[in-house]
């Protein structure tokens, strides 16, 4: 856990030698002329100087090609609606968008959908999805990393799958959701998968599935989308906590996970974890190894959808800048665009070029020489 005092003591300087290049459109839906660019080229982001890669953790996509797979299967319906637009895998306005905003790499994944298939079936779709998405990086070398898809409702068909996109297809990990049909990924059943992941070293990145978990509970209804609003962020905060209590992160330490949106609300409230530790109040820690903030400084990660400088002020101060990375929630609409870390105040050079590129160029073993 970063130290508040020293965080604080160096914002001051933080500053200095920043400069930003607009080559295209901007961030947050503004147009060219509003920013002074030139429209179809390519933006390039310069730190102190220097021009630098930028890394995206938070970008979906979908495989249009699974819908003979699914169409008469109960799947349908997800499948249906992600079948065209600019999550479809190789949709051209997806390499247009990410020039426009700076973004020199994803890390493409699709976001679990599939957890309800039998055997049979999510062998079959799971191997299509990651075969495609593997083509599809490699034949874009210089943009995209895969993030392999998993069964893990068949947690030992998940392990095998992912070995096999790491070792045959070059995958760099794998998204998987928050629970599975209800069952949380705490329970031993699952261990097989979290075992392989350790083994293969790879990170996971975690991300809530689509009307399933914490974002149905009925109050969640009405005005607000507090299904997404409230739901998403919650989802990500029981999934964490369930794998710190319940002693998932102990038995593998090897494991890698980044949570999306910035790991919930974990980061903020990380405390109350810890305090119930101190003075009991049935959070029964006594086999954890260390205090519930502590995982973020070892092997939970999180993205940077926390959508303001106040906030991205203090996840660097509970999580740490090794800890987070840039993420925007491609093809989604959202104002996290690259300058908002760029324009941080309290962010040295180097602390920005780690989250916007630096920390995954390592845990994803992306070439580090911008193109």
């Amino acid at each position: 856990m970063r130290n508040r005092r020293a965080f604080l003591r160096q914002f001051a300087g933080a500053t200095a030698g920043m400069f930003v290049t607009r080559t295209g459109f901007a961030d947050a839906g503004f147009t060219p002329a509003q920013i002074g660019a030139a429209p179809g080229k390519r933006r390039e982001v310069v730190i102190g100087g220097r021009r630098v890669k930028t890394v995206d953790i938070h970008a979906h996509t979908f495989v249009p090609e699974v819908w003979d797979l699914v169409k008469a299967t109960p799947l349908a319906a997800t499948a249906k609606g992600n079948l065209t637009g600019n999550i479809a895998l190789g949709n051209p306005q997806r390499l247009i968008d990410m020039d426009a905003q700076g973004i020199d790499v994803q890390a493409i994944n699709v976001n679990a959908w599939g957890y309800s298939a039998d055997r049979a079936l999510a062998r079959d779709l799971i191997a299509l999805q990651n075969e495609k998405i593997s083509q599809y990086c490699a034949a874009h070398r210089d943009r995209f990393v895969g993030m392999a898809t998993v069964a893990l409702q068949h947690p030992d068909l998940a392990a095998d799958q992912l070995d096999d996109a790491v070792k045959k297809l070059g995958m760099r990990g794998a998204a998987i959701g928050g629970s599975v049909e209800g069952q949380e990924l705490s329970d031993r059943k699952f261990d097989p998968f979290w075992a392989k992941a350790e083994e293969l070293g790879v990170m996971l990145f975690m991300h809530p599935q689509p009307a399933q978990g914490t974002t149905q509970n009925p109050r969640l209804e009405g005005k607000g989308g507090l299904g997404n609003t409230i739901g998403n962020p919650l989802e990500t905060t029981v999934f964490l906590s369930h794998l710190i209590f319940e002693g998932t992160l102990d038995r593998f330490p090897g494991l890698k996970i980044c949570a999306a949106h910035a790991g919930g609300y974990l980061p903020s409230y990380s405390g109350r974890s810890d305090a119930l530790c101190g003075r009991g109040g049935g959070a029964d820690c006594k086999a954890l190894k260390r205090k519930p903030s502590d995982y973020f400084s070892s092997q939970l990660y999180i993205d940077t959808m926390i959508f303001h400088e106040e906030g991205l002020r203090h996840i660097v101060a509970e999580v740490g800048v090794d800890h987070i990375f840039y993420g925007t929630d491609y093809p989604f609409d959202w104002p996290v665009g690259i300058d908002f870390v760029l324009n941080a105040p309290f962010l040295a050079n180097a602390e920005k070029e780690a989250i916007l590129g630096g920390n995954l160029i390592k845990l994803l073993r992306i070439p580090s020489s911008s193109s």
